[in-house]
């Protein structure tokens, strides 16, 4: 039950009741106020001329004297016929000069205001006028008035209150006993039947909530594959879409996650790897030198030296790129975009690589067309592009192999190819060929050196130009890797 009204149904259900139920207390106090004003109007408006007429009755008992006694009777008789008025005679100042009350009761004042009198008396009626209460001056109450001829005592009024003392008794016994009993009958049966279409309006409208709490309290519990169905375009509609759509986000960021976490647990490996074997390298020949010092061959020596300068080498070109690929990560290198000739970047790389392609019996050859347009980039950073790919090349093609960078314009771009008629790569290992350490086996490994982040480090520059780089199998065996660069002016 506590569960009832804690959650947004039961909340939500306990105002909905609580406000019908203060409107249907309103309803109820201002239908009997409303009802009871139009009844007291129309009581006024029908009895107009009731002073009026009465006034002829009394004049006789006043021509020459104030006989009171018998005025009272006059009262008397009037208000046995019609008991719910009381007759008042007051002089031209208001004061009460004859009435007529039961035993043991009195009038509370000695006077009538004669304001609403003389308003009575000179408007056209159209509003409700209430008067001052003789037996209650607190009170005020719908009245009849005429002015009426006191012989030589001069002039006064007929004031005849409209339901009087045991006109409020009897109406107050039936108000009890039939306008409430109907009206709280008539509100007991509204409650009822508004509360339960109510109620039930609101579970069907909640039970998509309950849906989607069930589907995020799934969702936080790790079930990260939940979504809300969304059955209608309204707020609850568009808070499940934002939600599936921020679940989307997370479970993304999730994959993300635990794959830059198996990254860096595989880059702590092959940074260890790589940087304990080149250490390993140098510490052993060091020792043997300094063991062998006296009687150590110079050719040994030199090759000794030869080796360690390698090593140390290589561990410099590890240090640097892990730098360099550090800042590509965090986005600390800013691209200085601008429209050069790929052409001519490109045969500038190829010369740097000539010597040690002729090393290995490669053949490394340059084409493109002579009307290739300008190509917008950082020339720095697309220069380090195509030497990792080429480098990358020469490193796994195979002696008396041969290598083509080829340039040919692609609608509003400039596509650039880097060929090889190596062994290829499996399609095992094509999807992670760009990983940061990963080495493809057989006879994609490492041989000859390199740090496995060339193509790391080639990717990431080209994602800061907007760009991506691609891979695929020759069918006559070899591999192709390209990239586009768009066009950006004449030369």
């Amino acid at each position: 039950m506590k569960k009832l009204f804690t959650s947004f149904y039961g909340k939500l259900s306990m105002v909905f009741l609580l406000l019908l139920i203060a409107l249907g207390i309103a309803q109820v106090l201002i239908t009997y106020n409303s009802s009871m004003q139009f009844v007291r109007q129309a009581d006024q408006k029908l009895n107009l001329d009731l002073a009026k007429n009465m006034a002829a009755e009394f004049e006789p008992h006043l021509k020459d004297s104030l006989a009171l006694e018998e005025i009272k009777h006059s009262i008397h008789d009037m208000m046995v016929v019609n008991p719910r008025i009381e007759i008042y005679i007051l002089n031209g100042a208001g004061k009460i000069l004859a009435y007529f009350v039961g035993p043991g009761k009195e009038i509370n004042t000695e006077s009538v205001d004669l304001e609403p009198v003389e308003d009575f008396l000179n408007q056209s009626y159209e509003n409700l006028i209430f008067g001052e209460d003789p037996r209650n001056p607190e009170r005020q109450k719908p009245f009849s008035a005429a002015p009426i001829s006191m012989g030589a005592t001069g002039s006064g009024y007929i004031y005849i209150i409209l339901g009087g003392e045991q006109y409020d008794s009897a109406l107050s016994m039936l108000e009890n006993s039939y306008f409430l009993q109907t009206s709280m009958k008539v509100f007991t049966v509204i409650l009822l039947v508004t509360g339960i279409v109510g109620l039930i309006l609101f579970a069907f409208l909640t039970k998509r909530l309950r849906g989607m709490t069930e589907t995020i309290e799934g969702f936080d519990r790790e079930h990260l594959n939940r979504r809300v169905e969304v059955q209608s375009n309204d707020e609850i509609g568009r808070l499940g879409k934002s939600f599936n759509r921020m679940a989307d986000t997370i479970q993304n960021n999730v994959k993300e996650l635990e794959k830059t976490d198996r990254l860096r647990r595989e880059l702590i490996a092959n940074v260890s790897h790589d940087l304990r074997s080149p250490l390993a390298s140098i510490q052993g020949y060091v020792e043997t030198i300094l063991l062998k010092e006296p009687s150590l061959d110079p050719a040994k020596r030199e090759k000794y030296l030869n080796i360690i300068l390698q090593n140390t080498t290589m561990l410099r070109q590890l240090v640097e790129e892990l730098f360099e690929l550090s800042k590509l990560d965090t986005k600390q290198v800013d691209p200085q975009l601008e429209p050069f000739s790929i052409a001519d970047l490109l045969q500038d790389v190829s010369l740097k690589f000539e010597q040690q392609a002729e090393q290995k019996g490669i053949t490394l050859k340059a084409q493109a067309p002579n009307s290739l347009p300008i190509v917008e980039g950082d020339i720095s950073l697309i220069e380090r592009v195509l030497s990792n790919l080429i480098e990358n090349a020469i490193q796994y093609t195979p002696e008396g192999g041969r290598i083509e960078v080829r340039l040919h314009p692609d609608h509003e771009q400039v596509g650039i190819a880097v060929v090889d008629n190596g062994p290829g790569i499996t399609e095992e290992d094509l999807p992670h060929i760009f990983d940061r350490f990963y080495r493809a086996e057989k006879s994609r490994s490492k041989k000859e050196g390199g740090t496995g982040l060339g193509l790391a480090i080639a990717k990431k520059i080209l994602e800061l130009h907007g760009q991506q780089i691609f891979v695929k199998n020759r069918e006559e065996a070899g591999t192709i890797f390209y990239f586009y660069l768009p066009i950006g002016g004449n030369e």
